[in-house]
């Protein structure tokens, strides 16, 4: 199944920021257990590509990819360690190019009219909305699409499961990313059935809403 019938069937991403390879693996397998199977791996520490390698050798049946990739070195890098998607906090053309070169799925942050046409000419068609509480949430978005009718959103910033049902109504979201599904507390703790909770319950509110 690709990345977009994934994300049709269950609009959900949650984001795994663990520096801890054992935990991320854990993590991600009770995301999974919980129905949400396309996860983005957070790249901001030196361990974190590690994690995202050992989810990737250790589980089946999850889509990863790799977040907060800032540079193109980096993003050729995750690629080469099985990203299956690629996501920046912003647009940086030579990512953008390199990944539609490539055919990898890339969502660049954009925020404003200005960075979402720039992302249009460069030929893409997906981008993650960031952050999308303090970008205007659900209203910008709305204004957004009602102008770039090709594109579809992923916001990301500020999604909670009170919040979700709200950015999911919108045909032009594409999926919500998030890190409330896998809280700090509960994987330092080894708490995963909690985040398997909190997936389950985020999947029925989509699947509700759609």
């Amino acid at each position: 199944m690709s990345l977009s019938e994934r994300l049709a069937s269950a609009p959900v991403v949650p984001l795994i920021g663990e520096n801890d390879a054992d935990r991320a693996v854990k993590t991600a397998r009770a995301l999974g257990a919980g129905g949400l199977t396309v996860i983005e791996v957070v790249m901001r520490s030196s361990d974190a590509q590690k994690g995202m390698e050992a989810i990737l050798a250790q589980t089946e049946g999850l889509i990863v990819g790799a977040g907060t990739v800032l540079t193109l070195d980096q993003a050729k890098s995750v690629r080469a360690s099985g990203a299956e998607f690629i996501v920046s906090p912003g647009l940086v053309d030579e990512i953008a190019e390199y990944c539609l070169a490539e055919n990898i799925p890339f969502f660049p942050g954009t925020m404003t009219a200005g960075e979402v046409q720039r992302a249009y000419a460069l030929g893409l068609r997906d981008v993650k909305f960031f952050p999308a509480s303090l970008a205007g949430g659900v209203p910008m978005i709305k204004a957004l699409s009602s102008v770039f009718r090709e594109m579809r959103f992923m916001p990301t910033g500020g999604v909670s499961a009170a919040n979700l049902s709200e950015f999911l109504e919108l045909p032009s979201v594409l999926a919500c990313g998030g890190s409330w599904l896998t809280p700090k507390e509960a994987v330092a703790i080894g708490d995963y059935s909690q985040i398997t909770t909190l997936a389950s319950e985020a999947l029925a509110i989509a699947q509700a809403t759609r």
